[in-house]
């Protein structure tokens, strides 16, 4: 039962959020953190260090269910938890690098199917968002992963196009069907009668 003191207000828009959504975010985040611990693998047998993982799915839902800052509020808690923590071998490089993409693709999906609820924007937003997050990644890795591996700018742009755009494309690819797929069925479960 939710009464009218269980509500707070988010830092600086003025709106309020009620406990059923924070606990919502917070499922989601958890489930989140859980998923990339227990799902993990290589895409592209050449480069095995880029491996998939279902994380982004609880966040794009989340992103839909509840806005696109909401999906950046669980972009960032997710990051840094599984940085810290699963993911831990990426360090701050990858805590980085997850913010910035996903967070890319989050506003841009969560904001185009804000616009209009859709099956049909739900599609065009999540394709949007896919394509940013691809496109973001591959500046990120020209700039962080020559820091990161040790390795030369040059040997980064010659994986461009075997391992990093295609690895990305199928990451976001995969993750945005996958959301795009669950979440009518489970949105009425994370809002209620919101």
């Amino acid at each position: 039962m939710e009464n009218i003191s269980s509500k707070v207000t988010v830092s600086g828009s003025g709106k309020k959020m009620s406990t059923r959504i924070m606990v919502s975010l917070a499922m989601l985040a958890a489930i989140s953190v859980v998923l990339v611990a227990v799902i993990h693998f290589p895409l592209i047998p050449a480069a095995a260090f880029l491996e998939y993982d279902p994380a982004d799915i609880p966040i794009l839902i989340g992103a839909f269910a509840f806005g696109p800052m909401a999906g950046v509020l669980l972009v960032i808690v997710v990051s840094v938890i599984q940085g810290f923590t699963v993911s831990a071998g990426g360090g701050i490089i990858g805590i980085v690098m997850h913010i910035i993409a996903t967070g890319a693709c989050v506003v841009v999906a969560g904001s185009i199917y804000k616009k209009n609820k859709s099956r049909k924007t739900a599609i065009a937003a999540l394709v949007a968002g896919a394509l940013v997050q691809t496109a973001i990644m591959v500046i990120m890795n020209m700039i962080l992963t020559p820091l990161f591996m040790n390795v030369s700018l040059e040997t980064v742009i010659a994986m461009l196009v075997p391992a990093i755009i295609p690895f990305n494309l199928l990451k976001a690819g995969i993750n945005c069907t996958a959301t795009f797929i669950l979440y009518k069925s489970i949105s009425h479960l994370l809002k209620g009668n919101e």
